[in-house]
């Protein structure tokens, strides 16, 4: 399905129409085999597992709901209805969505002049827990939920069920027929999840909390028990298809920062983990090979990919590092060891993540609402840098992400970032100059690279310490790294720059926090409640100003330890700002109230988080790029545009890939928009996130899964 009409996102209209650039790039093609790190699974045949067992896989938090299409949705729920729902299409490695042959013989556009149709074949076996067959009646009812038309649902979406005219049974049995009034690319993003007509036919089982459960499903798995903290599945014996190879499966609330703790006591199978659990990890590998990209197979069946370790100083210093036990040398302590035993009964796996990391820039007030200075502050980001900096140290590509709306490897992707052009300081010294924010009191440039005086006049650079433009940070000139950086690992030495996918990120849950209406704040109110700081490095002769106003950015972060990430990259973002004369305040808000208070409010300048990529770009790009309208209230409706950055023109590129039924064609359109996206300025994708991944020994068709869908029948434990 594709992602909640309620994501979390960014920008605001400029009025500017800029030439598409010509961009060559990196693309990828439909065919080939999945880029390095898309995912890493063990694989096995399903006849080597137990045919038994019960397997722990960790949640965020308890889901609070068990409908995907309700508001307080996320990502538990979307897991929990893999398992227990039809998914008419499941995504591979690469993100293209591909037929269950588990519910569907086929799909097909029928015909499309003078509407769009489409005929569903239903596979005969496919039936509900209760013994009903699957049939059009459960199709009407979900399009007549979703359509947007009855506000007793409160759906988080109706994108794509609002081009439909109406359902009907086939021509033949277990056929299922639906007309579009208006054409619609991502048909087949719809009815996956599938719920049953009681569901989808009452609005108050709809909007039914978590705790009631669900009664009725159709997949491998059903719900037996639902609890505070815990979703126990276990096998449907009506399933039709290839028998679960676990007779339990129970998901599990468990904080981030809570799962090393959990892990070491034996209380999970699976979770995600930050970069910290995920070295040690690592560290108590047998074999000490240097990590590499760690792809696992690219089909059940095979061989997944060998478990990268390090040894050395990283594998001697994880563990006391984690633990806070600083000065005392680790492993020599009963409690050390233990630890240490508990976790090497995990293995770690990792990929790149279906979600980025991005750079938002509100461009509703300030200096920012100029686009000159968006494009300033672009480009002095050098995101091959901070790419690096995440992504290296646990082994996996780093190289930066180049488009707002698919992630490398998917169909169709492109490196657009040409729109702006590389990182350049000169370059945006002058666009900030065109805007009027000039160095010094008199309005003249002056140089931030160490190489003019306060006239413009050329001298030598300083030789004791010298300044990385790849980074904007000190470098030792006897190992050309980055003084803040252990030359061991790469990683930063004042702050680890973990990864968690608890913080910073745009969740589905999140979403119900905001409204997709906001009135904007006005330009010049207080900082909200937070740890605020200057950069402070900049002195104020460097500082750019205008009309005697030093440019100061307002940069919000979530202050949690799971925050840590973009923490490390916003001080590193912050670093290269200085060399721009842009001052940065960095204010750090708790972690709970980062969307609700600041994102969706636009109370802030600059701002990091993460959003989920989509294998239906069209359809979920939209109403994160679409331009803001205003209210009749006067606010501003920003959907899911939370910089408020957009264009007439970024609107059209959408409206016309949703209706365009040639794939190729719909995809160059959605391309055209990702380069208008990037030439306005206001988000700027920096990096894949990485997913690091805790298993136990054993389990199998489990890990990293990246933008696969988990065939979740198949996962189990070795004989």
């Amino acid at each position: 399905m594709p992602l909640t009409k309620r994501r979390r996102a960014m920008l605001l209209a400029t009025g500017v129409m800029l030439p598409l650039p010509v961009l060559a790039g990196c693309s990828s093609d439909d065919d080939g085999p999945a880029p390095p790190a898309a995912w890493d699974i063990a694989s096995a045949p399903r006849t080597a597992t137990s045919g038994t067992g019960t397997l722990r896989w960790a949640l965020d938090t308890a889901p609070t709901t068990l409908n995907a299409f309700q508001k307080t949705a996320d990502t538990g729920t979307q897991r929990i209805a893999g398992a227990v729902l039809p998914s008419l299409y499941t995504l591979d490695a690469r993100g293209r969505p591909q037929r269950n042959g588990d519910y569907l013989t086929a799909a097909d556009v029928t015909s499309s002049d003078p509407k769009q149709v489409v005929v569903y074949k239903l596979n005969p076996k496919a039936v509900w827990s209760n013994g009903r067959p699957i049939g059009a009646e459960d199709f009407q009812a979900q399009w007549r939920a979703l359509r947007g038309t009855d506000e007793a649902y409160g759906t988080a979406r109706n994108a794509g069920y609002d081009r439909i005219a109406k359902i009907e049974p086939g021509d033949k049995e277990h056929e299922v027929k639906v007309t579009f009034a208006k054409p619609y690319t991502d048909w087949r993003s719809l009815f996956t999840p599938l719920y049953p007509k009681s569901v989808m036919g009452n609005p108050a089982v709809f909007t039914a909390p978590a705790t009631k459960g669900l009664a009725v499903g159709a997949g491998p798995f059903m719900v037996r028990e639902v609890s505070d903290g815990s979703v126990t599945l276990v096998r449907n014996p009506r399933w039709w298809g290839d028998r679960a190879r676990l007779s339990r499966l129970v998901f599990q609330a468990v904080p981030a920062e809570k799962r090393d703790e959990a892990l070491i006591a034996g209380r999970l199978d699976l979770a995600e983990v930050d970069r910290a659990t995920a070295r040690r990890i690592r560290a108590t590998a047998p074999d000490k090979r240097a990590a590499g990209t760690g792809q696992g197979s690219s089909a059940p069946g095979k061989a997944g990919a060998p478990e990268p370790s390090t040894g050395g100083r990283e594998a001697a210093g994880a563990e006391g590092g984690a633990t806070g036990d600083t000065g005392k040398a680790t492993g020599d302590t009963d409690k050390n060891r233990s630890r240490t035993r508990a976790l090497s009964r995990f293995t770690l796996r990792k990929a790149l993540d279906s979600a980025y990391t991005q750079l938002a820039l509100n461009g509703t007030k300030g200096p920012l609402a100029d686009e000159r200075v968006r494009r300033a502050v672009a480009r002095a980001i050098d995101r091959k840098a901070l790419a690096k900096l995440v992504l290296k140290p646990m082994g996996l590509p780093s190289e930066p992400l180049g488009n707002h709306l698919l992630m490398a490897g998917q169909p169709g992707y492109k490196d657009h970032s040409g729109a702006l052009g590389d990182p350049d300081t000169n370059a945006a010294q002058s666009l900030l100059a065109d805007a009027g924010w000039r160095a010094g009191d008199a309005g003249r440039q002056k140089a931030l690279d160490g190489k003019t005086d306060d006239r413009g006049r050329r001298h030598s650079a300083p030789t004791a310490t010298a300044t990385d433009p790849a980074t904007g940070g000190a470098t030792d000139p006897a190992t050309g790294t980055d003084a803040a950086t252990d030359p061991a690992t790469g990683t930063d030495a004042a702050t680890d720059p973990a990864t968690d996918s608890a913080s910073g990120t745009a969740s589905q849950s999140a979403s119900a926090t905001a409204s997709a209406t906001n009135t904007e704040r006005p330009s010049g109110a207080a900082p909200a409640a937070g740890d605020a700081g200057r950069s402070g490095r900049l002195g104020e002769a460097a500082v750019v100003r205008k009309k005697g106003r030093p440019l100061v950015l307002r940069f919000v972060l979530p202050d949690d330890r799971t925050a840590a990430p973009l923490s490390t990259v916003g001080e590193r973002i912050a670093r290269m700002l200085e060399k721009i004369g842009v001052r940065t305040e960095i204010t750090k808000v708790p972690s709970e109230s980062y969307f609700r208070d600041h994102i969706a409010t636009g109370d802030y300048d600059l701002a990091l988080y993460s959003w989920p990529a989509s294998a239906y770009p069209a359809t979920d790009g939209r109403p994160i790029y679409a331009k803001p309208q205003p209210a009749a209230d006067g606010s501003l409706v920003v959907e899911q545009n939370y910089t408020r950055v957009g264009t007439d023109q970024i609107d059209q590129f959408f409206d016309q890939a949703l209706s365009e039924l040639d794939s190729g064609a719909s995809r160059s359109l959605v391309s055209r928009a990702d380069s208008r996206i990037w030439a306005a300025a206001g988000s700027i994708p920096l990096y894949q996130r990485p997913q690091l991944i805790a298993m136990r020994k054993g389990l199998v068709n489990a890990g990293a899964f990246g933008f696969a869908t988990p065939r979740y029948q198949d996962i189990g434990f070795r004989r």
